[in-house]
């Protein structure tokens, strides 16, 4: 896909190009990572669902790096993660990631396209879901509504687990709604870790916290991005399926 424009972070010191699909003037962003590769299957999932009048109209954004996962120029890595690990020398970058969000992104995108200043979505699968999950814990969410498909839990020794916990510890109130959603046929790691979130959140709930979680038949970590971004979509601002 052809990026609408490019925005420089000086958070960060990347340059993001931003995809953008249409929408009514005033709808609400929903922001995707991973948008070279994930921001075409999130559009065709949105746009089976418009069809079948199962959500309101959404603004659907993606932001990517003009390279795919393994190649140059992709920081995957650093931006998606909430922690620094020696298998990644660059990891540990999401604070920095999300104030470029907080500070940067949005404000521009909402100086160039009129959207709905009280609904902000924020959607990721794999290492982009990690990031989701970081957003939601911080101690003033930025996003409203969260979507984490097949979220990397494993992380540095499950940090995302312990970085929950130290934010219920804190402010045990949290207004929002996540998604939560993974491939039967995904690796053991990841249902396992998923069911550990799953039954975090569970036993030490957050007040406001609006969880929904799914597991998606013969999909695997790769296949689910269309079921998972679907659903999603439909349990946070429509009908689920």
């Amino acid at each position: 896909m052809t990026p609408a424009f490019c925005l420089s972070s000086p958070q960060t010191g990347t340059v993001y190009p931003v995809y953008l699909h249409d929408a009514p003037a005033g709808a609400p962003a929903v922001l995707f990572l991973e948008g070279d590769d994930q921001f075409a299957p999130a559009v065709a999932a949105y746009d089976a669902l418009r069809l079948a009048g199962a959500v309101p109209p959404l603004r659907l954004v993606g932001l990517g790096y003009g390279a795919s996962y393994a190649q140059p120029g992709n920081r995957r890595g650093r931006d998606y993660t909430p922690t620094a690990h020696t298998d990644e020398p660059t990891s540990g970058g999401g604070e920095a990631f999300l104030a470029f969000l907080r500070q940067t992104f949005w404000p521009d995108l909402a100086q160039r396209i009129p959207i709905d200043g009280a609904v902000r979505g924020l959607a990721g699968h794999s290492l982009g879901a990690l990031l989701v999950l970081q957003a939601l814990w911080q101690d003033e969410p930025f996003f409203t509504h969260h979507l984490a498909s097949a979220p990397s839990v494993w992380w540095d020794d499950r940090s995302i687990l312990r970085l929950g916990r130290e934010r219920h510890a804190r402010r045990p109130a949290l207004p929002a709604r996540l998604f939560l959603a993974v491939g039967e046929r995904d690796s053991e790691s990841m249902l396992g870790d998923l069911a550990l979130l799953e039954a975090q959140l569970a036993a030490a709930p957050f007040a406001g916290l609006a969880v929904t979680s799914r597991r998606f038949p013969r999909r695997n970590h790769f296949n689910v991005l269309p079921d998972a971004f679907g659903a999603g979509l439909a349990a946070l601002f429509g009908t689920a399926p």
